[in-house]
């Protein structure tokens, strides 16, 4: 499977330095793999402000069918499945959360408490994926800086930033969706 493709699948558009950090390789192999998949029609870059990479429609195919044959090798299906029911459990706590920290209807402090709390427990859920499906490990560590961050005082990294824990657990969650062959409802 080619974690570039994936990748930016599951972020929706992105610069090459965004890319880089979420696929975990550098920015120069995110650029080489993206002029690769683009030669090949996988991806496409667009300008503006709202421009970035993105996954075109034959590259939403060829990742469906990597990540298919991926679940099949290895046979993980069911483990994927069980962490995601218990990520789904968490998700409407996460967004509690963030609607509490953008509105600002609660004090900093316990909303901030209540992400590393929650993280806690995601990290568990995530714990037996990491090391069959090493994506879902840099997931945990991606949520672990932003909480890290947002911990010594840059506070924007709970909800506030395109690098925010909730960005990020919005990412985990588009992985799930696409693992798992489902549709985002």
């Amino acid at each position: 499977m080619n974690e570039v493709l994936h990748t930016l699948r599951c972020i929706g558009a992105s610069g090459v330095d965004g890319i880089a950090d979420a696929a975990g390789v550098s920015a120069g192999e995110a650029e080489s793999a993206l002029i690769d998949l683009a030669v090949d029609g996988l991806v496409t870059f667009e300008r503006g402000a709202f421009g970035g990479w993105r996954v075109t429609a034959p590259g939403t195919a060829a990742d469906d069918r990597a990540v298919a044959a991926e679940l099949r090798a290895l046979d993980v299906r069911d483990v994927v499945a069980a962490a995601y029911r218990e990520f789904l459990e968490l998700n409407p706590e996460l967004l509690d959360l963030c609607t509490a920290w953008q509105l600002r209807t609660a004090e900093a402090e316990p909303v901030a408490a209540g992400f590393a709390d929650l993280h806690g427990r995601c990290t568990e859920a995530l714990a037996p994926l990491a090391p069959l499906l090493p994506r879902f490990e840099r997931h945990r560590g991606g949520l672990a800086r932003a909480l890290a961050r947002a911990r010594a005082g840059e506070s924007g990294y709970l909800a506030d930033r395109l690098d925010s824990y909730h960005t990020r657990w919005f990412r985990l969650h588009e992985d799930f969706l696409v693992t798992l062959g489902m549709p985002r409802h």
